[in-house]
C-alpha cells in the first residue's frame, strides 16, 4: 500500500511538513524515493508516526523520539530503559508531590497561628540563600505578584520581612513541585487573608490528577509501541536491524 505525505499526515492529524521533520528526526524509517523523486510511504511508517503520536504526550517529545530511534534502529534494549527511566521519573514525581503536600500543610499552619511571624529582615541575596535559590528568581516571584518586599530608604535595597521569608518558603515548596504561578497565587492569597488552605488542597490535587493523566498517556503510548515493536520483529527489515545491533 502506497502512502502519500499527505495521507499520513492526516490519518495523524498533523501538517504534511511535520511529517517530514518527523522522518529526517530519525522518528519514522526512512522512505524510499519514486523515480520522479516523491517520497513513498507504506504501513510501516504510518504505524511508526501513530506510535510517536501517542508516545509523546505520556513521555514528552523528546523521549518519544529516542525511544523511537531507538526501536527502528534495532536497539530495543535502549527503548526499553528509556520507557523504565520515564516511568521512574514519574514515580519520584508522585513522591515528591506527597513529601510536599506534607510540608506545605505545615508551613500553612504558620498562617493561622494567633501569635505574629518573628524573625529577621533580610535582604534579596540573604534570602535566596537560605532558599537555595538565584536572586533573579525572587525578583520573579515578585512580577509575577507573589512577592512584595519593601525597599531600604536611600539604598532602595529589597526587604524581606518575616512574613515575606515565610511566603517565599511556601512559594519555593510549590516551584519545586513544578507549580505555575497562576496556580502558586490563589494559594498565597487566600492563606495570607484567611490562613484558608482550599486552594492549596486544590492546587495538590490537580498536580495528582496531572500524575494520573500522564500515567495513562504513558499506557496508550506504551501499548502502541508495543505492536510496533512487534512488528518490527516480523519484518525483514526490522530482523535485519536487530542483526546488526547484536
Amino acid at each position: 500500500m502506497g502512502l502519500r505525505p499527505v495521507d499520513l499526515a492526516r490519518r495523524a492529524g498533523v501538517s504534511t511538513q511535520l511529517v517530514r521533520n518527523y522522518e529526517a528526526a530519525g522518528i519514522l524509517p526512512p522512505a524510499p524515493r519514486s523515480d520522479t523523486g516523491y517520497r513513498q510511504y507504506g504501513p510501516e511508517h504510518l504505524s511508526a508516526l501513530l506510535t510517536y503520536r501517542a508516545l509523546a504526550p505520556g513521555f514528552g517529545a523528546e523521549t518519544a523520539t529516542e525511544i523511537m530511534r531507538a526501536v527502528l534502529t534495532g536497539d530495543e534494549a535502549l527503548a526499553y530503559r528509556l520507557v523504565d527511566a520515564a516511568h521512574a521519573a514519574l514515580h519520584e514525581q508522585r513522591l515528591a508531590t506527597d513529601a510536599a503536600s506534607e510540608a506545605l500543610g505545615a508551613m500553612a499552619a504558620e498562617y493561622v497561628e494567633e501569635s505574629p511571624v518573628t524573625g529577621p529582615s533580610l535582604l534579596v541575596g540573604e534570602l535566596a540563600h537560605r532558599l537555595g535559590v538565584r536572586t533573579s528568581a525572587l525578583r520573579v516571584w515578585e512580577a509575577a505578584g507573589l512577592l512584595a518586599p519593601t525597599r531600604e530608604p536611600g539604598t532602595k535595597y529589597r526587604r524581606y520581612g518575616p512574613e515575606q521569608v515565610r511566603d517565599a518558603r511556601v512559594i519555593h515548596m510549590l516551584r519545586q513541585g513544578r507549580y505555575y504561578f497562576e496556580q502558586i497565587k490563589p494559594v498565597i492569597d487566600g492563606l495570607r487573608r484567611t490562613g484558608s488552605t482550599e486552594a492549596l488542597r486544590e492546587a495538590i490535587a490537580e498536580r495528582r490528577a496531572a500524575h494520573d493523566r500522564q500515567t495513562k498517556a504513558m499506557l496508550h503510548g506504551a501499548a502502541l509501541l508495543h505492536e510496533l515493536i512487534t512488528e518490527e520483529q516480523g519484518s525483514p527489515a526490522g530482523s535485519a536491524r536487530s542483526g546488526r545491533g547484536q
